[in-house]
């Protein structure tokens, strides 16, 4: 069994290594007349405030069954738009080597939702079309170690900030003496102490909310 495993994984390498299997990327492909157009992010999954691209594929049928060719030209009359929510902004497209290849960079500053839209024609074919593009993410997709562990040790820190100064309030409420350096204003110390404690304590909540 583990010899017929070993053999299959060795052959899907192969299959990736001479091109048979390519990579799926969440792109939408939409058909306007003759032509199919398809839209995404150059580099997924897309995350917030990191630079992608844009990444637009548009063709034809070729002259053999089957198969599709590039078409060129196509933002000559054409006009794109990225849109998230309420917010929208042309954008310029630029060529891909690649016969009808096409890209626009932009740096995604908010994570959910983004569509693009296409208003113009193709050699003739109006188009007016909105294609929706995969989600951006949160940096969590990529951020090693987790920033979480970071926050889990911040807010334990935290506690053990207010418990000892807890400890130090109660000493000076029975009498005890706290080291200072002076204790000239026993009251002041106390106030002191407790505005330090609220303001830790009002640090963890914001701390927890971010979460």
């Amino acid at each position: 069994m583990m010899v017929v495993k070993i053999a299959f994984f060795g052959f899907i390498a192969l299959l990736f290594s001479v091109g048979m299997i390519v990579p799926s990327f969440a792109h939408t492909t939409v058909e306007v007349g003759p032509y199919q157009v398809e839209a995404g992010w150059g580099i997924e999954p897309p995350v917030v405030g990191i630079r992608n691209d844009l990444v637009f594929t548009i063709t034809e049928a070729g002259e053999t069954e089957g198969t599709r060719k590039g078409v060129t030209s196509v933002f000559k009359n054409t006009e794109a738009t990225v849109m998230f929510g309420g917010a929208s902004k042309k954008i310029d497209i630029n060529s891909d080597p690649r016969p009808g290849h096409y890209y626009s960079p932009i740096i995604p500053t908010k994570t959910g939702t983004f569509q693009v839209e296409l208003k113009g024609d193709i050699r003739g074919t109006p188009v007016n079309i909105k294609i929706p593009v995969e989600d951006v993410e949160p940096t969590a997709v990529l951020d090693f170690p987790p920033t979480s562990s970071g926050g889990d040790t911040d807010i334990a820190a935290l506690k053990n900030a207010i418990s000892s100064l807890q400890q130090d309030v109660s000493k000076l409420n029975s009498g005890e003496k706290v080291p200072s350096n002076g204790g000239e204003s026993y009251d002041f110390a106390i106030f002191a102490l407790s505005i330090s404690a609220a303001a830790i304590i009002l640090a963890i909540v914001s701390l927890v909310k971010r979460k």
